[in-house]
């Protein structure tokens, strides 16, 4: 998809189609009634017969429009004036580009009233509609024999209007939000994969495709035997179950100083969770393929580093692995050692998440890491507590978590902080180990949060638990992409940019 603005002049624009806005009550949006001049009142006499109300996110497609060089003109209802708010714009700029797919429309110039300069400048225009662009042009990578449609006919998209003066701010919106498009396109792509396909060495093959592609990327994966001598008990014993081999995963991108000290960012890869000796319920247990969203967002993370050429140095480290049940499966009341040299009570072997992150999280402390950040489906009590809207927040840095939260909030990609006080890390106490893996039913997704504390020390980190929004199930089953808009908001202002 090719991208570009325009600054004035949308009647005179030679392209398939324009988009325009209209308010409750037919109440034409500043460039609709530009073209209503231009075609001698042909938009208003058309919502004045009420044929186009101007609900919110409604469209009406509209053909050979006289006084316009445009074929066509689709009409996008935003609801009330006064209401508009960014979320509102965001959906109708969604169900926009949806119409426009259902065409043979290959070009097309965007003039869509916008909220609020203060909630939406030019950079960010741009940014958003390159995002919400890719997504609405995304299709599941399913597998199945049926002949594939034929791809949408969308080659260009013009945005606008755009001042002289911010040509430059909206052009590089454009760029960045192609950037979140493809590296949110990389996580749903691979968490959408079954687990038979996407396995551990399929992450790591993948993350050695990165490396092929951007030199900046620097590439390591270790194999069983090189896990074991660094001495990951912990990763291991979630992995013995599996005939699947596990890969411990290391991209490294220095696109800044090489000396300086990298964001690191650790993603959970449980290529698929059966639960291990705690065996899932069955019902929803296909969805234990999207257990390894934390890594691929760290891949996808990386992808976006690299591509955009950030100067900024980023290191992604994933430990991935299934977690299966068999004769060799660790046991509940099995006691583990970390590579930290902290033992482990393993209670429940569906808390195998935090197993794999706190060896992954000590492994890079060998970074020297500014921040550390993790990102993992970990634990149902998120959902519960959040539901699928906010990805949870705990770190030992307040002013880190609400860097996240900002984030989260430009990129509209929310997240909330939740608490890690030493309250929950009381709770795993056990009477054989340093800890438990487990702190009972209270506070499961804070309990989760301070166990992984224990191996942070010293260390500026914040954890995303994404259990609720990487992915969503029902009939719609597939991966978000979430929480990549909020980890590229965080890293292209980490960037300076």
């Amino acid at each position: 998809m090719n991208f570009d603005v325009w600054t004035k002049g949308l009647a005179s624009l030679s392209v398939d189609c324009l988009v325009v806005s209209v308010f409750d009550e037919g109440d034409l949006g500043e460039e609709a009634q530009a073209l209503d001049a231009a075609s001698s009142g042909r938009l208003k006499a058309l919502v004045a017969r009420g044929d186009f109300p101007g609900r919110a996110s409604e469209t009406l497609l509209l053909t050979d429009v006289e006084g316009i060089k445009a074929t066509r003109v689709l009409l996008v209802g935003l609801g009330t004036r006064r209401a508009l708010t960014r979320k509102i714009w965001r959906r109708a700029t969604a169900v926009a580009v949806t119409s426009l797919t259902r065409t043979r429309i290959r070009t097309v110039a965007f003039a869509l009233d916008r909220p609020a300069a203060k909630d939406l400048d030019d950079y960010y225009f741009g940014k958003v509609v390159a995002e919400v662009v890719g997504a609405a042009l995304y299709r599941v990578n399913d597998l199945k024999t049926a002949k594939k449609p034929k791809p949408p006919a969308l080659e260009k998209i013009f945005v606008g209007p755009i001042k002289a003066s911010n040509i430059a701010a909206a052009k590089r919106g454009l760029e960045h939000g192609q950037g979140v498009a493809l590296a949110m396109k990389t996580q749903r792509d691979l968490a959408n994969l079954p687990g038979n396909v996407c396995t551990p060495s399929y992450l790591a093959n993948h993350a050695r495709s990165i490396g092929k592609k951007y030199p900046a990327v620097r590439v390591q994966v270790l194999d069983e035997q090189a896990i074991r001598r660094q001495k990951m008990g912990c990763f291991l014993a979630v992995t013995q179950g599996s005939d699947e081999p596990p890969r411990f995963i290391v991209l490294d991108y220095r696109g800044g100083k090489s000396t300086a000290e990298p964001i690191v960012l650790v993603g959970k890869g449980i290529t698929f969770d059966t639960g291990g000796i705690s065996l899932k319920d069955p019902p929803t247990m296909d969805e234990m393929k999207f257990d390894m969203s934390g890594s691929a967002a760290v891949l996808a993370a990386l992808t976006l580093v690299a591509e955009l050429r950030l100067p900024i140095r980023v290191v992604g480290v994933i430990a991935a692995c299934e977690n299966m049940p068999d004769g060799r499966a660790v046991k509940p009341g099995d006691i583990v050692t970390s590579m930290s040299g902290q033992t482990v009570e393993i209670l429940n072997t569906d808390a195998e998440g935090r197993l794999v992150l706190c060896d992954a999280l000590h492994y890079a402390r060998r970074f020297e890491p500014s921040v550390i950040i993790d990102i993992a489906t970990l634990t149902g009590a998120c959902v519960i507590a959040l539901g699928s809207h906010h990805t949870g927040v705990m770190s030992n840095d307040d002013e880190l978590a609400q860097e996240i939260v900002s984030a989260g909030r430009r990129a509209d990609d929310r997240a909330w902080q939740l608490p890690v006080t030493d309250e929950y890390g009381d709770q795993l106490k056990s009477n054989f180990a340093d800890l438990a893996n487990i702190g009972g039913r209270e506070g499961g997704a804070l309990t989760a949060a301070a166990f992984l504390s224990k191996f942070t020390q010293g260390m500026k980190w914040a954890h995303l638990d994404v259990a609720g929004t990487a992915y969503q199930g029902g009939a719609n089953k597939g991966s978000t992409g979430r929480p990549t808009p909020l980890l590229a908001e965080f890293l292209i202002r980490r960037a300076g940019g």
